[in-house]
């Protein structure tokens, strides 16, 4: 991983001028999630991408509420639609790495909204190289930033203003085939009033680390790298997290015990589509979806990935806050989750 974080990324998804030579796999995506600072519900996670050589472009949104998680996905083809939108859901960048406008119409969830999201730390990206089990390459450009959303939403018609919730939003380009050999995948953003602290660590079946990215992006502007992640998970027997800590060490030398409630519920993003549905042909104006209830009978288990996005309360050196702790566990019966954090540490 080479960390470029001093940079401008590039923030404009990719245009019909920029194709020529692409790879047959190249994606431009992004995800934003958002939530009230206080870590209650609702929960709102929706993305796009664009596959330009397979003339391809997919979204999703997804809605978690206390009792149930709504799914929307949708896809059509690239050259029968305008590119900065799929379906009802539709973008604009109205300063790169500082402002965009998402807007959400109609849609199988019965949540619409018109939000602008707005930076409040630096953006931390690098460019992640790995060679697969498979042999396969992995290479894509990925980002990610904490902000605010301001806005309106609109759940079975009712009307909820967004003032100033947290968003963490995630954006990658490149070619991403990272499949095989993976038995941890987590993708941290705890929000702070003044830091967000934000990785993506994987690990091996044997539990060797394949890839650490991520740094503590402060308010104040300041960007410190990640550059250790110690861990001590609680998953129950279906693959689910319900609590947990992390120690995460940096570059200027800081370490940050957090603790994780993650018992809420909800977040499986087999429900928008991760699982090996993202670039895939599914014609012109294809949309579908599908209400799962939040009670124990639909879990990582039972749905194509067992990729989770969990809203979560996080608790570091006696401040609140919260965010999204995505987690994976494999499901092969040949891995054992292993902590790596002492139980004696703090």
């Amino acid at each position: 991983m080479t960390n470029r974080s001093h940079e401008a990324f590039h923030d404009p998804l990719i245009t019909p001028d920029e194709v020529v030579g692409l790879p047959e796999k190249f994606f431009d995506r992004f995800v934003f999630n958002l939530h009230p600072v206080d870590g209650s519900r609702p929960a709102v996670i929706v993305g796009l991408g664009l596959y330009p050589v397979r003339d391809t472009v997919d979204g999703f949104a997804q809605l978690c509420t206390d009792t149930e998680q709504r799914n929307a996905r949708f896809a059509t083809e690239l050259s029968a639609t305008p590119w900065d939108r799929c379906g009802p859901l539709r973008y604009e960048v109205l300063e790169p790495n500082t402002r965009w406008r998402i807007v959400l119409g109609d849609n199988p969830t019965n949540m619409t909204f018109d939000l602008v999201w707005t930076a409040r730390t630096p953006a931390w990206w690098g460019d992640v190289e790995v060679t697969n089990a498979s042999g396969q390459k992995t290479s894509f450009a990925h980002l990610f930033q904490s902000g605010y959303v301001d806005g309106e939403l609109r759940i079975d018609g009712t009307a909820i203003t967004v003032d100033h919730w947290y968003s963490q939003r995630d954006r990658s380009r490149g070619v991403r085939t990272m499949q095989g050999g993976q038995g941890l995948h987590i993708w941290f953003q705890a929000q702070f009033p003044d830091r967000s602290v934000g990785f993506l660590l994987v690990e091996s079946r044997n539990g060797g680390r394949l890839l650490l990215e991520g740094a503590v992006m402060h308010t104040d502007g300041s960007l410190d790298e990640i550059t250790d992640v110690q861990h001590d998970l609680v998953f129950d027997d279906q693959l689910d997290l319900r609590s947990g800590r992390v120690l995460v060490t940096t570059a200027t030398g800081a370490t940050y015990h957090i603790a994780a409630d993650a018992s809420g519920r909800g977040g499986l993003m087999a429900g928008a589509g991760y699982g090996g549905h993202h670039g895939r042909k599914f014609g012109r104006d294809h949309v579908e979806g599908e209400v799962w209830p939040l009670d124990g009978t639909v879990t990582q288990r039972t749905v194509d990935s067992s990729l989770t996005d969990r809203l979560s309360r996080f608790e570091w050196n006696g401040v609140r806050g919260s965010g999204i702790f995505e987690f994976a566990l494999t499901r092969s019966s040949s891995y054992t989750y292993r902590p790596t954090l002492e139980v004696d540490d703090p």
